[in-house]
């Protein structure tokens, strides 16, 4: 599976203008019926606004569903705008909903394509970006004077530690990229000089990784 960036999390922004209010909700979307139900929620929350203009891409690059709507606005204004700027962003399995609040004064034309286009771009500005990739669940066991060593190796191979317990020993549950986990043991085989091993106890075809900044 080729890795892309996605984002994180479900992530909002608003701009003005001339008194128009632009709610942009961008959220992470796995598939279309993902994102007709993100599509769906948005419109019930804001069910008041004068438009809530959806876009999405399911997929990334040459494999990729696309959809838009000007849902009222002028034709070519409103959706097809929102999602070139959601499709030159680089993301993947993404769904936005531009919410319009009238503000009294038209925008005309290329008014409103900038207001959407503008919308989308704020809303990724603030957006986290994820990966979609395929990792490994493991468990290791270590002596606490390792303990620290093996935590930085887990975040040198771009893991993260999904739950700790502290005994006679220490119990670590990582979660790893698959690419990564051959590295991370040898690097582990180093540190412990042989005496530690990460146990493989789950496969995720796929898993959402933070990217660094």
């Amino acid at each position: 599976m080729d890795n892309y960036p996605i984002p994180a999390r479900e992530t909002q922004a608003e701009t003005r203008v001339a008194n128009s209010r632009f709610i942009a909700t961008l959220a992470p979307v796995f598939s279309v019926k993902e994102a007709k139900t993100f599509l769906e929620r948005i419109k019930a929350k804001y069910a008041d606004a004068t438009h809530n203009v959806p876009v999405y891409v399911v997929g990334h690059g040459g494999s990729v569903i696309a959809h838009s709507s000007d849902d009222g606005e002028p034709s070519g204004t409103a959706g097809r705008p929102a999602l070139a700027v959601l499709r030159g962003s680089g993301l993947g399995d993404a769904a936005v909903v531009v919410t319009r609040y009238f503000g009294g004064a038209k925008l005309g034309t290329g008014g409103l394509v900038r207001a959407y286009g503008d919308a989308v771009r704020a809303v990724l500005a603030i957006t986290p970006r994820a990966q979609k990739i395929s990792t490994h669940v493991a468990r290791l066991v270590t002596p606490y004077p390792s303990f620290e060593s093996i935590q930085r190796a887990i975040t040198h191979h771009n893991g993260k530690t999904l739950h700790t317990e502290f005994t006679a020993e220490v119990s670590v549950i990582l979660q790893i990229p698959t690419e990564n986990f051959e590295q991370f043991q040898s690097q582990l085989q180093e540190i412990t000089n042989g005496s530690v091993c990460a146990e493989i106890i789950e496969e995720n075809k796929i898993a959402i990784m933070p990217i660094k900044p």
